[in-house]
């Protein structure tokens, strides 16, 4: 069984849920080891006293906080807890939203709480009022050393915890060079907005997340496997060995006429270039099925 992060309880009004705090993410990268290349031997991650320039042991490691230049205050576990024991131990709802109405930007990643002991009635009664009502009990949560902002949902048998970043994380937008939000500034006109959003609906789908694969994942790993059957192994490349080349377009593209196209069934159009947009081809199904292929393969990162 999986290891809890965190153990605690759920508040809110007078009820008291005892949980536990369980990871729902498996993040599956590529295992990479950082090597010298001149004999290939591993090169570890050293903890080096920069004053002395000698490996410190772990045992000798402490945290501290500099509070003035050259002056530390160490803090342990303990004080970590210490500083406020409730907030390490209780997850107090404070109110409960409309999950859809929080700023995708905020969703930082999952976990799954699990009822404690003598709890599972309590979890059962508030995982159920949330999958009913549609609702996200919204509360702080601290983990390790860090308060964060979360989100408790419902989803099938389990009661979800997402972190949230709060408000002030967030990079503000102003200064990117963003289109005007009058389109008519930018020469985008009613019948080509008409054109889009039939596109869009043309390839509405329930969402299946399953459906969508890391496939720089797999084809990064096809090239390892090529790599070892070639005998190609313990060797750097040189810096002049050939790369692909990505194929490059014009920056002109008339979007009404791609987007025309797509509505009717068009041949496939070249590839555009960074900032333009792409157009779906064929039928409605393989329209479908070109949108699933463009998006997979992304991962983050958390």
């Amino acid at each position: 069984m999986a290891r809890a992060i965190w153990s605690g309880s759920i508040g809110f009004g007078l009820v008291q849920i005892p949980v536990q705090l369980y990871a729902g993410e498996e993040k599956d990268e590529l295992d990479m080891t950082l090597l010298d290349r001149r004999d290939f031997s591993p090169v570890g991650y050293q903890r080096i006293n920069k004053s002395t320039g000698k490996e410190v042991p772990w045992d000798d490691i402490v945290k501290g906080h500099e509070h003035a230049p050259g002056e530390y205050v160490i803090l342990t576990d303990a004080d970590f807890e210490s500083a406020n024991v409730e907030a390490t131990r209780q997850l107090d709802i404070l109110d409960f939203v409309e999950f859809s109405a929080i700023d995708p930007r905020l969703i930082d990643r999952p976990y799954y709480l699990a009822p404690g002991k003598s709890g599972k009635k309590a979890y059962a009664l508030l995982r159920e009022t949330l999958r009913r009502t549609g609702k996200a009990g919204v509360g702080k949560i601290v983990i390790r050393t860090r308060q964060h902002l979360a989100a408790v949902v419902a989803r099938d048998k389990a009661l979800v915890l997402v972190l949230l970043r709060f408000a002030d994380e967030l990079r503000d937008e102003s200064d990117l060079d963003l289109p005007d939000t009058k389109l008519d500034k930018l020469g985008v006109t009613p019948k080509e907005v008409a054109m889009a959003e039939q596109l869009v609906e043309s390839m509405v789908e329930p969402f299946k997340p399953e459906k969508y694969v890391d496939e720089y994942r797999r084809d990064l790993m096809r090239l390892v496997e090529k790599k070892v059957k070639a005998g190609d192994v313990n060797r750097v490349p040189e810096a002049g060995e050939k790369r692909p080349e990505r194929k490059r377009s014009s920056n002109v593209i008339d979007l009404s006429s791609l987007l025309a196209k797509s509505l009717k069934g068009g041949s496939p159009a070249p590839k555009t270039t960074k900032n333009a947009p792409r157009r779906a081809t064929g039928s409605a199904k393989a329209k479908r099925s070109g949108s699933s292929a463009r998006h997979t393969g992304h991962r983050r990162s958390a």
